[in-house]
């Protein structure tokens, strides 16, 4: 993958943004740069990624399989951060659907810091 544009809308290049996380086995420092490499994980259709960064309670109630048709089923066009604390990131997600038509996902997330790394605990949608 050429080093182009990240995703998550930083404006910084996919390989020093969340390709540090997603290809290089890095951790995210923050729960926002988790959020961040996980809109770029759906972006890319990285479904391992995805359950590897959920909390280990809640991975039950999702599957690669069900992850990867969400990602690849959508376009995805923009990541705009609403608001962050240390613990929770609220955004929106756009994207185009299998339908061609345009959505927007709003959620309020709840991040986990355990064992040294962030994960992503749950989210409140609108």
């Amino acid at each position: 993958m050429e080093n182009k544009k990240c995703y998550c809308d930083t404006g910084l290049p996919f390989n020093d943004c969340c390709g540090l996380y997603l290809k290089n086995n890095q951790k995210a420092l923050t729960a926002l740069a988790l959020m961040r490499s996980r809109y770029s994980a759906y972006a890319t259709h990285n479904a391992v990624y995805l359950l590897e960064t959920t909390h280990v309670s809640e991975r039950q109630y999702y599957s690669k399989a069900e992850i990867l048709k969400w990602a690849t089923s959508n376009k995805w066009q923009k990541l705009e951060i609403l608001s962050f604390t240390e613990n929770t990131v609220e955004f929106k997600a756009y994207f185009i659907d299998s339908n061609k038509k345009p959505q927007m996902h709003y959620e309020f997330s709840t991040f986990k810091f355990e064992n040294n790394a962030w994960f992503y605990l749950d989210g409140k949608f609108e």
